[in-house]
Formats: structure tokens, C-alpha cells, sequence
């Protein structure tokens, strides 16, 4: 019974501290994993893909799998199906900007996997407000305290530039 104690003590969640903790904490061990089983150790490689195989490649295919094998690494890259001919014609020019920037010889060839790419995901672009006030606009009516009064200009100035449905 005393062992049972010691198994129960030993499998119980650790105490808690009553504050949460940031994500990127706990982010930081789970993309290490992800990055280690699809053979990144730095995972660098993946996240400035666009640096170092330039915009117009990395539009192309995405790296997948990093495997080193008796010859010297295979780099997996997802390619998109009419851009994988182009790119294996392209792959000793890729190998050396790829090998550059890791500083060795660390990818000797390139295996190309066909697939759609996920598309990135693009922030809407803002319209610039033009920062009109109508002159019947509550906000300048408005004759309270003066933070108040500047943040009601403000808000008025960005609903100014909005579109209104016709």
C-alpha cells in the first residue's frame, strides 16, 4: 500500500501557480518536435524559405522533409505540378543558394514531391482614411473632458473613410 501512495503522488499534475502562462512557451517544444520529425533541426530553413530560395522558387514549392542519407542530404520540397520540370532543371542552382546560406554542404540533392500549395495568407490592405469630419458629426458637438473629446475626433475620422452601402 505504501508503494501505491508513491505511484499516486509520483502521476498526479503538477501543482498549479494560479497564472497563466504564455503560449510561446509551450509552442516552443511542440514546433521543436514537429520541425525534428520532418528532419529540421534548425527550423530556420523552413521559416525564411523566401530569403533564401528567392520569391519567385518559394511561389513554387515549399520544403517538406530533410533526410540525410549515405550520399548527403535530400531535401523533400512540395512543388507545384506543372513547376517541378522547371525546378529539377533549377535544383544545382537551388542546392548551392540553399547550402550557402547554412554555411556547408548540407544538401547534395533535391527530391521533388508534386502537390497545390497552401496559399499564404494575406493581410487585407487598410484604405487610407481621408480624414474628413462631416460638419454635422456628433463627435464635434461633443463638450466633455478633452481625452474623451480627441478620441470621438478620432474614431469619427476613421468611420469617415469608410465606404456607407448606397
Amino acid at each position: 500500500m505504501v508503494q501505491d501512495a508513491k505511484t499516486r503522488e509520483s502521476q498526479s499534475p503538477p501543482p498549479r501557480r494560479n497564472r497563466s502562462e504564455s503560449i510561446a512557451r509551450g509552442a516552443v517544444g511542440l514546433s521543436q518536435d514537429i520541425f525534428a520529425r520532418a528532419g529540421f533541426r534548425d527550423p530556420a530553413l523552413v521559416l525564411r524559405w523566401a530569403d533564401i530560395a528567392g520569391p519567385e522558387v518559394a511561389r513554387l514549392c515549399q520544403p517538406l522533409k530533410l533526410s540525410d542519407g549515405p550520399a548527403g542530404g535530400v531535401l523533400t520540397l512540395k512543388a507545384e505540378p506543372g513547376a517541378a520540370i522547371f525546378l529539377q532543371h533549377e535544383s544545382r542552382a537551388l542546392c548551392e543558394r540553399i547550402n550557402r546560406w547554412l554555411g556547408r554542404e548540407a544538401i547534395t540533392r533535391l527530391r521533388f514531391v508534386q502537390g497545390p500549395l497552401a496559399a499564404p495568407a494575406k493581410a487585407k490592405p487598410r484604405r487610407p482614411s481621408s480624414g474628413e469630419i462631416q460638419p454635422d458629426d456628433p463627435a464635434l458637438a461633443y463638450n466633455g473632458p478633452e481625452p474623451v473629446r480627441e478620441a470621438l475626433i478620432k474614431l469619427a475620422r476613421s468611420r469617415s473613410g469608410r465606404r456607407r452601402p448606397d
